[in-house]
């Protein structure tokens, strides 16, 4: 990633504090606030876990490097560096002076060693020594025992003592490294605090407790840190010969990679600070000082620890697109995509069908052959589970496993262990080019007339998100059933190309990328120019999470130049830059922040009336269109268009609460509705309809 898109990306973890500072305002439940604000904590986890550490590494080999925005390595970083600064600064504030007397006032409250009564520390004491002392192990820094290189994003505790140990040795610091299998909330007790839901954070138990760990000796202070250590996976495409041996040898020393970043405590002394900085080979501007605890992350427990209804979310249950009958074929999902094209709208309508058609695919003695692509699925997988099914009653089971996919590695590699074992062909697609498609294949050999003659039939479900049941329950996502014969031969070649050689195989109805999917979008693109620049109504609309890559946002330009209407729905970076007079004034940017996370891909283009649509995985992104295994798939039942344009892009156009708007200067403003106009959230309108819909059921 260059240095000016980085610089965008921490523009956009700024945006989403922002967003959350604005929850107040539209009544998102507190909880659900806090639980956002863990996401944005993890996020920026991951931006200091990669991009950071690759500027970082860039900053040691060159830092007089002069990049494409005309400024060094060392000049950028700095930059970045600023903005991550005040970003941490904004989170802390609003944990801080807005989110814990919320908190306070709806009856839940974090009690620090300063708060507690006389029995409550009785009872802090009972559980220290009981829970935590036997897991505990102090490291003395002497000689003998230099500082500890400690695990990647883990509780650790620097400690200054003094005085002298049984062996007459003086003591100054020593290092307590908290062990991950520790909770990091404790509730407490409800004959301890009442009404009050109280909780105990790990940090506030070792500190209050931690001179146990050092008999004799006077604790003169304890502080928490944490490190962010470089987790970018290193595998060479040129000498790699074993894809999942050589990651099985790179994962462990994931933890322990070189540091990034430092988070202490706010009250930490200086020289202290600067101590720790020295032993991980950081400077001063890589130390975020925290008012609060170092990992904002671990309040994502919280919202399942407390019963309390209203501070949460209102549950909903997920609509099914059709009954079931008692009739066995009736229920049949073959005969069902038989019949007409399938669309499944996430998380408003259920993931169920997938799984019911790869669980009756599984059984189905017509079954021959089943071919799925899986990028991320958990460590429970219904999936998965149906694909062993399905290889040990003898069908011949493919599946595209991306080892690559970043942190779900051990996950998948696991998985593919499994699969072998049951007789399935694992393959991890093409080396250099993650496998991103979402697509699932099932051959059926099925009778054609009366006479009993028989043909292979081809099945498939291609969708915009992972074959994942807990994030289908989160994101936004679309996927399509159906048994048309040029899709279906379309997603046959793909697979085919994933698991064999040869030359590129002609595509008649998706667009895969790397080959075709830039081609035709930069195609689509020039039709909608061509058709402004004649004086006919032209139109573009595109969702997805980032918009970076350079021909695009010039095409799109182009089009705006000759009078296209374009609405781009971009929830994440986006490098172009819209209402510039001259350059864009015809392009609108907005970014949804709901409920749910918006994940699928939609792409529009008016053409004279014909109303192309694709959905797709794929960002525009260089990754995407040009190093990954992408496909992007036509909609083509007109009812089934109609819904995706209507429930993917026209109500999240027409949201006037959730959605942030792009200003020409890159920066967001929130959505503001007119005078008389009622507030409307895509989201919540799309609950309410298929609500109904299932009612009506």
């Amino acid at each position: 990633m260059s240095l000016l898109l980085l610089n965008r990306e921490i523009g956009i973890l700024e945006f989403n504090s922002r967003v959350l500072s604005q929850a107040e305002d539209l009544k998102i439940p507190l909880l659900e606030r806090i639980r956002f604000l863990s996401i944005v904590s993890s996020n920026l986890d991951e931006f200091f876990e990669i991009r950071m550490a690759g500027i970082k590494e860039q900053l040691i080999d060159n830092p007089v490097k002069v990049g494409s925005d005309g400024r060094t390595i060392a000049q950028s970083y700095d930059l970045v560096s600023q903005q991550a600064h005040a970003l941490v600064d904004r989170q802390y504030k609003l944990y801080q002076q807005v989110l814990l007397p919320n908190l306070k006032k709806a009856g839940i409250e974090f009690l620090l060693t300063e708060h507690w009564s006389s029995a409550q520390r009785s009872w802090a004491e009972d559980f220290f020594k009981e829970e935590l002392l036997p897991l505990l192990t102090p490291i003395a820094l002497d000689p003998v025992h230099p500082f500890p290189r400690v695990i990647n994003k883990s509780l650790n505790f620097v400690v200054q003592l003094h005085g002298n140990d049984a062996f007459g040795r003086k003591a100054n610091l020593a290092v307590v490294q908290a062990p991950r299998a520790l909770p990091r909330l404790v509730k407490m007790p409800k004959r301890l605090c009442g009404d009050t839901e109280a909780f105990v954070f790990l940090s506030s138990f070792i500190q209050a407790f931690v001179y146990q760990l050092f008999p004799g000796m006077e604790v003169l202070g304890c502080y928490q840190f944490r490190v962010t250590r470089n987790s970018d996976l290193f595998v060479s495409d040129d000498e790699v010969t074993d894809l999942r041996k050589a990651l099985q040898g790179e994962l462990p020393s994931r933890h322990l990679g070189d540091a990034v970043r430092l988070e202490a405590n706010i009250n930490i002394p200086d020289d202290l600070l600067q101590r720790l900085c020295k032993e991980n080979n950081l400077d001063l501007r890589d130390c975020y000082r925290v008012n609060g605890p170092v990992n904002l992350v671990r309040l994502a427990q919280l919202p399942d620890l407390v019963d309390k209804p209203k501070l949460i979310f209102t549950p909903y249950v997920p609509a099914f697109p059709f009954k079931h009958h008692h009739n066995t074929s009736a229920n049949s999902y073959f005969e069902r995509i038989k019949r007409a094209d399938i669309l499944l709208h996430h998380p408003y309508e259920s993931f169920e069908p997938v799984l019911e058609l790869l669980r009756e695919a599984a059984k189905d003695p017509d079954v021959l052959a089943i071919k799925q692509t899986v990028y991320r699925t958990g460590d429970k997988s219904p999936v998965m589970e149906a694909l062993i099914e399905a290889a040990q009653n003898g069908k011949e089971v493919t599946v595209v496993l991306e080892l690559l996919a970043r942190f779900d590695e051990q996950t998948n590699i696991n998985w593919a262990a499994k699969l072998e074992e049951v007789g399935a062909h694992v393959v991890y697609g093409v080396v250099g080019h993650k496998c991103h498609a979402k697509m699932l294949l099932i051959v059926r050999k099925e009778k054609i007339n009366k006479s009993g003659k028989t043909s292979l039939v081809r099945y498939a479900h291609l969708g915009t998100g992972n074959y994942h049941p807990r994030t289908a329950k989160l994101y936004t996502d679309f996927g399509l059933m159906t048994c048309d014969p040029h899709l279906t031969k379309d997603i046959h070649h793909v697979f085919q190309q994933l698991t064999g050689t040869g030359m590129q195989l002609e595509t008649r109805e998706i667009w895969e990328a790397p080959f075709t999917m830039l081609e035709q979008l930069i195609h689509h693109i020039r039709i909608e120019t061509k058709a402004a620049k004649q004086g006919k109504k032209a139109r573009i609309i595109g969702k997805m999470n980032a918009l970076l890559e350079p021909t695009i946002i010039e095409e799109l330009y182009k089009a705006s130049r000759a009078g296209v209407q374009i609405d781009l729905i971009v929830r994440g970076v986006c490098a172009l830059r819209p209402g510039v007079k001259g350059l864009s004034e015809n392009i609108k940017v907005r970014s949804i922040v709901g409920r749910f996370l918006e994940h699928h891909r939609i792409y529009y283009f008016y053409a004279g009336g014909d109303e192309v649509l694709y959905l797709s995985s794929a960002d525009w992104m260089e990754r995407n269109l040009l190093r990954r295994v992408e496909v992007a798939f036509p909609v083509k039942d007109i009812k089934l268009k109609q819904r995706v344009i209507q429930e993917g892009l026209m109500i999240l156009l027409k949201d006037n609460a959730s959605a942030w708007l792009m200003k020409a200067d890159g920066s967001y403003v929130m959505s503001k509705t007119r005078l008389n106009q009622e507030p409307l959230i895509g989201q919540i309108e799309l609950l309410k309809k298929f609500s109904r819909v299932e009612s009506a059921r």
